[in-house]
């Protein structure tokens, strides 16, 4: 049984930071690519960070609205993907959730076949 599951969410001033965890069990981890998306009330879920399996050197994909903020990586010892999220700003406020794929990084949340139950970030002007 796969599962994901995201830790790391809590409520943080605008400029603050956070860490995001998603640990992941029942798969090879890293043999699959990782992601990042967020949804906000009332908003569509869209793409944050996301970093491809290990032989493709790990490169890291942003969303234009994150890029220089946060750095998505992986340890593939531990089976976790993390999410280190700086220069916070109320705009990210939403709840995060992780995601798994055996196929190359996508923006597109329809291909991605595991998701974890999300975690809640707010950021407070």
């Amino acid at each position: 049984q796969v599962q994901l599951v995201e830790s790391g969410g809590g409520s943080v001033q605008a400029g603050g930071s956070l860490r995001l965890s998603c640990a992941v069990s029942g798969l090879t981890f890293s043999s699959y690519s990782m992601a990042w998306f967020r949804q906000a009330p009332g908003k569509e879920r869209e793409f944050v960070a996301a970093i491809g399996w290990t032989w493709s050197g790990g490169r890291g994909y942003y969303a234009d609205s994150v890029k220089g903020r946060f750095t998505i990586s992986r340890d593939n010892a531990n089976a976790t993907a993390y999410l280190q999220m700086d220069s916070l700003e109320p705009e990210d406020t939403a709840v995060y959730s992780c995601a798994a794929d055996r196929r190359a990084v996508s923006t597109n949340p329809r291909s991605y076949d595991y998701w974890g139950q999300g975690t809640q970030v707010t950021v407070s002007s």
